[in-house]
């Protein structure tokens, strides 16, 4: 062994270095978002580090995904760290991660650096310290997640307790010039078996006796007492991050504090250990012997402390932008959905985006209404979107239809279905939007022989994709064109949204339950009901509220042929659609957090806001509403038992004939009135004088192309 040079100079200590993986923030911000809101209550996390392992380059203690608590409401804030991993030992931190930047400039970083060093120096008091290890190097971090720019503001420190005066040094060489040949060797076969052991591998701190006979052992702290005993010299050893010759690593500052006050040492022989490609390297590695000089009475009280980490070595935060490395669709995604979490932090914690983003909803119609609503379901969070239209984009369609331009409009027209699914794309990359180029069959619309089975093919067509969605839009350019999809909603007791336009008039209704519904179908059995009761009232015995078509007192019909083109198209003020499409889209919301759902009672105007079944306030039947008078309000229409579309009667014909019925409505124009027994009611109409509002009804039957 080499005679040590007894010359003594001031130990100094290689800083730590921080390096934090990408999916640490991309977990924050999901924590944040999700969990966290505004609650900015400091946070355990876990870091881990390992002993060098290159020559050249040092480790830095590094922060993974991992590193943070689950989000899940079941578990814990509190990380779970890893145990017998080699390659990483676990260490606790604290995240103090502020709402503003104001807020992250502003904090006490004195204090807080302090405050650690207490919790540090709390630990070799108690002894905590020597059982588990880890403890001695405890970190903290602050940080600031701009979650709309994906910019992270962030600044480590290590605290570590300063000895006053500062420990001086002996000698610091490389192991395998401090040993003998046969010491180094046998503390090599020792360190590898250490780390090898699922039970040591990731302890930080430990010792190291070496008796007469070269013979070293690896051993945890809390055999000190034991190693006195039979132990020829003995090493205070520490996994060592940095790689630099001259310098130990960081962790030796508060494992000398855990020494001197613990054991009372005026001198100590460390062990920097360092690795080469996974094994001991005794050439890297270190020894030096430390000597402390500490004054009387120091235990009483906290040590000063430093540790904040430099940046380019100057005393400033870091800060580092994902937006640039971020896939595109991620980052729209994240866009996105941040308005909606935001929601939650205050307004509307009960905010429910995973059914959200789980419903499917159908679009019948691809026009001024299609493209409002499409856009604000993506808005809300949705991301399953099927648009039904046979239409081709014109000239007209771009500057009230928002998913078009004018490219759309050449060569005849792009298909309004298609079109609008690419725009849907180009906006929202991540939206599983579908077009499909189909006609709805309509009453008052007779079909040719040779067309028969194509039309059919068309009604079992939508037909399933009714049967395949959560809620259904009706947004075509017709009344009759609304009477298909109603009858099959109500067959299938679909969430079913109607939105339609006069020139400066709009209403937006939801559908009630249908006649044949789980709810209605109980209180049938509870009760000797007729079939009247059957299609009009709910499980509770409530009144079903009504469909489009209930307040009509004839069948739909064809209403385009014989008009002029002023009819024929819908003339409205450009403000009426955005309109209605918000509304409709805020009314299926309201639906999908109402205890009750589609069951759910109507509220109107002055009904109370804000109550525990209405999260998002008042849940109305429909919504009526002028631009000329800038007036809205909200009304209730119950269900008839003479409806041509959701009554008892026709749901069950349907339910019994299906396509030869549906055939028969479209070609014989009273069929429906005859089945409902509105024939009989118009008869006997004919008895009274009645001075019919032939500006209203027109208005009524404007409907959005």
């Amino acid at each position: 062994m080499e005679e040590p040079n007894m010359k003594e100079s001031l130990l100094q200590f290689a800083p730590m270095q921080s390096s934090v993986d990408e999916g640490f923030w991309h977990k924050l911000s999901s924590l944040k978002l999700n969990k966290l809101g505004i609650d900015d209550s400091p946070l355990p996390i876990i870091g881990f580090y390992a002993p060098c392992s290159h020559p050249r380059v040092s480790n830095y203690l590094t922060l993974l995904a991992e590193s943070l608590p689950s989000e899940s409401h079941e578990a814990s804030l509190i990380p779970e760290p890893s145990h017998g991993n080699r390659n990483r030992c676990s260490v606790s931190g604290t995240l103090y991660n502020t709402n503003t930047v104001e807020s992250f400039h502003a904090l006490d970083k004195q204090n807080l650096l302090k405050e650690e060093a207490r919790k540090i120096w709390d630990d070799i008091q108690t002894g905590r310290a020597v059982e588990d290890c880890s403890v001695l190097s405890r970190f903290l971090l602050i940080s600031f997640a701009d979650l709309k720019k994906w910019c992270f503001h962030y600044w480590f420190a290590f605290p570590a307790l300063m000895l006053d005066p500062p420990a001086t040094v002996v000698n610091l060489s490389p192991a395998s010039q401090w040993l003998s040949t046969a010491e180094a060797e046998s503390l090599s076969a020792a360190c590898n078996e250490w780390r090898g052991s699922k039970s040591t591998a990731d302890v930080p701190f430990f010792l190291v006796t070496i008796d007469p006979n070269s013979r070293a052992t690896v051993r945890l702290l809390k055999d000190w007492e034991a190693c006195q005993s039979d132990a020829h010299k003995i090493l205070f050893g520490f996994y060592d991050p940095c790689h630099l010759t001259n310098n130990p690593g960081w962790p030796l500052r508060n494992f000398l504090a855990l020494i001197s006050a613990r054991w009372n040492l005026k001198s100590v022989r460390f062990f920097c250990y360092r690795e080469n490609r996974g094994f001991a390297d005794m050439g890297l590695s270190l020894v030096g012997e430390a000597l402390l000089t500490v004054p009387q009475g120091w235990k009483d009280a906290v040590p000063n402390a430093v540790g904040w980490e430099l940046n380019k070595g100057r005393k400033v935060p870091r800060c580092i932008s994902l937006a640039q490395s971020m896939d595109p669709t991620r980052l729209a995604v994240s866009a996105a959905d941040l308005n909606l979490k935001l929601m939650r932090w205050r307004a509307l914690p009960s905010l429910n985006l995973s059914a959200l983003s789980s419903l499917k909803c159908l679009l019948l119609g691809a026009g001024t209404l299609g493209c409002q609503v499409a856009r604000m379901l993506m808005a809300w969070g949705v991301r399953k979107i099927t648009l039904v239209d046979n239409g081709r984009v014109a000239m007209s369609n771009p500057l009230r239809q928002s998913l078009y331009t004018l490219d759309n409009c050449l060569n005849g027209g792009e298909f309004k279905a298609t079109a609008a699914v690419e725009s849907l794309k180009r906006i929202f990359p991540a939206v599983e939007a579908e077009g499909i180029v189909m006609a709805i069959p309509m009453p008052g619309h007779p079909v040719h022989s040779q067309e028969q089975d194509s039309v059919l093919d068309d009604c079992r067509r939508l037909r399933d994709l009714i049967d395949a969605h959560d809620a259904v839009f009706l947004l075509t350019d017709t009344r009759e064109s609304r009477w298909l999809p109603t009858l099959l909603c109500a067959n299938a007791n679909k969430v079913t949204i109607t939105a339609a336009l006069g020139f400066e008039s709009f209403l937006v209704m939801r559908h009630g339950a249908g006649p044949f519904s789980s709810a209605c179908d109980a209180s049938a059995k509870a009760s000797s009901s007729s079939s009247a009761d059957l299609s009009v009232n709910d499980a509770n015995g409530k009144h079903r509220l009504g469909c489009y078509f209930c307040s009509d007192v004839v069948a739909p019909t064809d209403s385009t042929s014989n008009r002029t083109l002023d009819q024929q198209c819908t003339v409205t003020r450009p403000g009426l659609a955005p309109i209605a499409s918000a509304l409709a889209v805020e009314l299926l919301v309201g639906i999908l957090h109402h205890p009750q759902g589609i069951f759910a009672e109507a509220d109107i105007s002055n009904s109370v806001t804000g109550t525990s079944e209405n999260p998002l306030g008042i849940l109305p039947h429909q919504i009526r509403g002028s631009l000329s008078q800038f007036s809205q309000m909200s009304l209730i229409g119950y269900s008839s038992s003479s409806c041509t579309a959701c009554c008892h009667t026709v749901v069950a014909e349907y339910r019994n004939r299906e396509m030869e019925f549906i055939l028969e409505a479209i070609n014989h124009p009273t069929y429906l009135e005859d089945l409902t027994g509105l024939t009989e009611l118009m008869k006997s109409a004919t008895l009274f004088s009645l001075d019919w509002d032939k500006d209203d009804e027109e208005e009524e039957d404007c409907v959005e192309i």
